[in-house]
């Protein structure tokens, strides 16, 4: 017999979603094809393994990611928990040693009593149940040709690229320092620095390299926030500057001077026996990678544990297809979460797959599904991918431009923020009362 609740993707979204149903009293059913069918990105059979970064962002509450997290940790967030749990050293950033991360996540729902786990491929979407699409960025081919007959829509897609981990061993610690960018956090990256000369030649090293060349594209449509290295240098010798390698509140505790460029690396696991390239997402080749990335001075003997690659993002053009409760609009059964519904970032995808889970549970309950006030991180996520234009849109992360104005104009930024986020918190809590969530 059929559970109450299909979920197809045990990724970040699907586990938020079952989770957050399961709580709720209903029986999930919860399908991952992996280790049965693999992809390109995944390395392991573990629910919500990480892909790209270990790094699920900012958890200060006076920055945007830090009201998100705020806001899921107040709903029982079962990705944010366990990401606590297993934190890594990364300043004012929530990493996680990702392994940790999985296992946990794994066990709490093969453990709970209301989830099945179905480890097989699903090829097409059921129209006679209540269902959760949450299968992510890389979604099957088949389920993708059924998603598009599902829509009367092809998939929008972006390429994404991750960053290269070295092994911590390998890292001349007589070259790098240890500092957290304005000392937020204390030691927790190492430091890479260049003088302008040695970042000269590395940027002109990166401009010549060999990258992977696409076969069945001509345009690649990079997200902005998960440029690859290499395409950031071709838009000028100062963009890295700006960007991952700026040098601003670092300063090299050997000299008493900020250097002309830094990379950071940052601890992958608990143990710091790895490190990946903060920024570095790349397409360069993999001898490349060893050829260029070692020119990064401290990383001259580096070893590689995993190298930089280059994979397919899929999402649906939700402005055209959802409610703003992440139902199909002409399907109100079906639910959408996760990357695939245009949000970028890890604790983005959780949180839609955390609101698809709770409105699944109402819709099977009689009760009208709900959506987060606007002026929550959750509500402004939502506003933006099911009102955006749908001709032009494109993945977003949570930003300060997506929440509704103050209604009195602040000048000071901090305090901007402060009320922001005091506000965001405030008004999730009057929902969850209002919704019977609390």
């Amino acid at each position: 017999m059929r559970d109450d609740l299909l979920i197809i993707g045990g990724g970040l979204a699907g586990s938020e979603a079952a989770w957050q149903a399961a709580n709720r009293g209903v029986k999930v059913t919860l399908y991952e094809m992996r280790p049965k069918e693999p992809t390109k990105a995944h390395k392991t059979g573990l629910l919500a393994e990480l892909v790209c970064s270990n790094s699920l962002g900012s958890s200060e509450i006076l920055s945007a990611p830090g009201i998100l997290k705020e806001e899921m940790r107040r709903l029982g967030s079962l990705i944010i928990r366990a990401a606590e749990q297993a934190r890594v050293p990364a300043g004012s950033a929530l990493a996680v040693d990702r392994e940790q991360f999985a296992q946990q996540i794994t066990r709490e729902l093969e453990g709970h009593p209301n989830v099945r786990i179905l480890r097989e491929e699903v090829t097409d979407i059921p129209d006679d149940a209540v269902c959760i699409v949450a299968t992510g960025p890389l979604t099957s081919d088949r389920l993708s040709q059924a998603i598009s007959r599902l829509t009367h829509h092809k998939h929008l897609y972006f390429f994404d690229a991750i960053s290269p981990i070295v092994d911590a061993d390998s890292i001349n610690m007589e070259v790098v320092f240890r500092a957290s960018r304005y000392d937020k956090g204390g030691d927790d990256y190492l430091n890479c620095p260049f003088d302008e000369a040695t970042y000269h030649a590395f940027y002109q090293a990166l401009l010549a390299a060999e990258k992977v060349q696409p076969k069945d594209f001509e345009k690649i449509p990079y997200f902005e926030g998960c440029i690859p290295i290499e395409v950031m240098a071709e838009r000028g010798p100062q963009t890295m500057l700006f960007g991952p390698l700026k040098p601003v509140g670092l300063e090299d505790p050997r000299t008493g001077r900020r250097p002309h460029a830094v990379v950071q690396l940052r601890a992958e696991n608990i143990h710091r026996t790895s490190y990946n390239l903060v920024g570095f997402q790349t397409k360069l080749t993999y001898p490349e990678q060893r050829r260029v990335f070692r020119m990064i001075p401290g990383l001259e003997q580096a070893e590689f544990l995993r190298y930089g690659s280059l994979h397919r993002n899929t999402f649906i053009n939700s402005p055209r297809l959802l409610h703003n409760t992440l139902q199909m609009k002409t399907r109100e059964q079906i639910f959408f979460a996760g990357q695939i519904v245009g949000v970028e970032g890890y604790t983005e995808s959780a949180a839609m797959g955390g609101l698809a889970g709770i409105n699944a549970v109402r819709l099977l309950s009689g009760l009208p599904p709900v959506t987060p006030p606007p002026t929550t991180a959750h509500g402004c996520l939502l506003h933006y991918i099911t009102t955006c234009e749908p001709n032009h849109f494109q993945p977003i992360n949570t930003n300060y431009g997506l929440f509704p104005p103050l209604p009195t104009r602040i000048r000071d930024k901090e305090q901007k923020r402060r009320l922001i986020g005091e506000r965001a918190v405030k008004d999730l809590e009057a929902w969850k009362t209002q919704s019977g969530l609390s």
